[in-house]
């Protein structure tokens, strides 16, 4: 019996080296720190935020070798506020990611809930990405360059590096019965990374943008009174522009390593169109109609003074061109930061942002400053402080 035992585990042992080699990892972030605002609503705000430089997190990351250059993966990625422990995203048990797919020598191919090509091509330009944090981001983050937005139902394909070029591509089957476009989203880019050289560009192409791609996870808005509600938050940048059947973003970068010094820009294209659409998301009284657009260009700066001590600073200028031809805000903004690590896994840091807005703003108003993903000012400027920690593992 022990004989028949042992040769059953061999041969269990066998099967299992015969499928080759797989592995499961655990990672995380805990980004935590003190904020300052100094116009939130009207009043001053002093308060902990959880996951600005990055969003706090816990995942799962696994691989398997099925041989012949092909491959199994998975990733499962939840994210969280650490002050009070609730879930992000809208309460998504994976928020963040959570995809499944097979590498081969002609690409990746992934499926699930997950970033769009100009996310994935143009995001690590963006200063918000860097060392700036959502703070740091364009206005309401209109282009998504700072990944407010997911891709949920996602099919993507990234190609192999070839001389330095990897491209990808991302569609979303929108799974509105007998309205294949309704809810979809399609997304194409590609970089360019060899030696000191990054560039990249991308384009995004969201259907209904209100009801697939905006608000807590990309839930679709609860209906009033037969019209879907608001999923854009109350940003006056952008929220008065839920009605738009067709959100599209046009981006482009790039950024140079001198030595410890790099030196990076950005531009974009983010276009709110065919408003009034009230089946994708409410119309502002007096109504609103056709397309409204943002142009953003982004210049950004950062030196690792040492290997423990970086330092960095950037400009943004935004202009919204207004719906109608009517009104049309512009806003300019600054950042500088400092980040210093303890350890490899251990850093310090510090972001400190100003903007300043004028014009009229999506919602017909005269423009006030709303940094991103903060409580907006009541007048035309705002600043914002953060000092943290974050701790990777």
């Amino acid at each position: 019996m022990r004989k028949a035992i042992a040769l059953c585990a061999a041969a269990g042992f066998v099967s299992g080296a015969a499928y080759g080699q797989s592995s499961v990892r655990l990672y995380g972030i805990l980004d935590e720190g003190f904020n300052y605002n100094s116009n939130a609503g009207g009043s001053h705000l002093y308060n902990l935020t959880s996951g600005v430089l990055n969003g706090s997190r816990w995942g799962l990351r696994g691989q398997e070798d099925l041989g012949g250059g092909f491959g199994a993966i998975f990733v499962l990625e939840n994210g969280f506020d650490i002050n009070t422990g609730k879930l992000g995203q809208g309460g998504l048990g994976f928020g963040r990611q959570a995809y499944v797919g097979v590498t081969s020598p002609y690409g990746t191919f992934t499926l699930g809930r997950q970033y769009d090509s100009v996310v994935d091509n143009l995001g690590i330009l963006e200063v918000g990405d860097q060392w700036g944090g959502y703070m740091a981001a364009h206005p309401s983050d209109n282009d998504n360059f700072n990944n407010t937005n997911r891709t949920n139902n996602a099919i993507k394909y990234t190609s192999p590096t070839f001389h330095g070029v990897t491209a990808s591509g991302v569609y979303s089957l929108g799974g509105v019965p007998g309205s294949v476009g309704r809810n979809q989203i399609w997304s194409v880019g590609a970089n360019y990374s060899q030696g000191p050289l990054y560039a990249g560009v991308g384009y995004l192409n969201v259907r209904n943008p209100n009801t697939s791609f905006y608000g807590d996870g990309g839930t679709v808005a609860p209906t009033v009174g037969g019209v879907p509600g608001s999923n854009f938050g109350s940003s006056p940048v952008i929220s008065g522009y839920a009605s738009a059947r067709t959100l599209q973003v046009i981006g482009a970068g790039a950024a140079y390593t001198f030595g410890a010094f790099t030196l990076g820009a950005t531009y974009s294209n983010t276009q709110f169109r065919d408003l009034g659409d009230t089946s994708s998301g409410p119309v502002p009284a007096g109504g609103i109609s056709g397309t409204a657009k943002f142009n953003n260009v982004e210049v950004n700066a950062k030196y690792q003074i040492t290997p423990a001590l970086l330092v960095g600073a950037a400009y943004v200028y935004t202009n919204n061109d207004g719906a109608d031809g009517k009104g049309g805000a512009h806003y300019n903004q600054a950042s500088v930061g400092v980040d210093y690590f303890l350890s490899k896994r251990t850093d310090l840091y510090f972001v400190g942002t100003y903007q300043h807005a004028s014009g009229t703003d999506s919602t017909g108003r005269d423009a006030v400053a709303s940094i991103n993903q903060l409580t907006a000012s009541t007048t035309n400027h705002q600043s914002a402080i953060r000092v943290a920690i974050r701790h990777k593992f």
